[in-house]
């Protein structure tokens, strides 16, 4: 089954992203490789206490310059390619979207 996972990065770190998706050879359409579609927007979040947050201040509203990269990969591969971007991301908590296709 195939599926389209989303993230969304600071814009500081997305080629570094792209990239470990890329290197886990999952994110392939037919014979091509490194294949994802970003789009760029503003992330909002408030850190709460116990956070330890890579950008901003616990108790501040903070925005930042995101972008939303997303890539078709199928359900074998997803775990994986999860486990690669959370190896990369700067947050604590990266938001990884899986929506299985049909």
């Amino acid at each position: 089954m195939k599926c389209k996972l989303v993230v969304t990065v600071p814009i500081s770190h997305a080629d570094l992203v792209r990239e470990a998706i890329g290197k886990t050879g999952l994110d392939r359409v037919g014979n091509y490789g490194h294949c994802s579609f970003s789009t760029k927007g503003v992330g909002r979040f408030l850190p709460l206490d116990g956070a330890n947050p890579a950008i901003g201040e616990i108790g501040t509203l903070e925005t930042v310059e995101e972008e939303r990269i997303e890539i078709s990969c199928t359900r074998e591969g997803v775990e994986e390619i999860i486990a690669a971007i959370q190896s990369v991301h700067p947050y604590e908590e990266p938001v990884i979207d899986v929506y299985w296709l049909e």
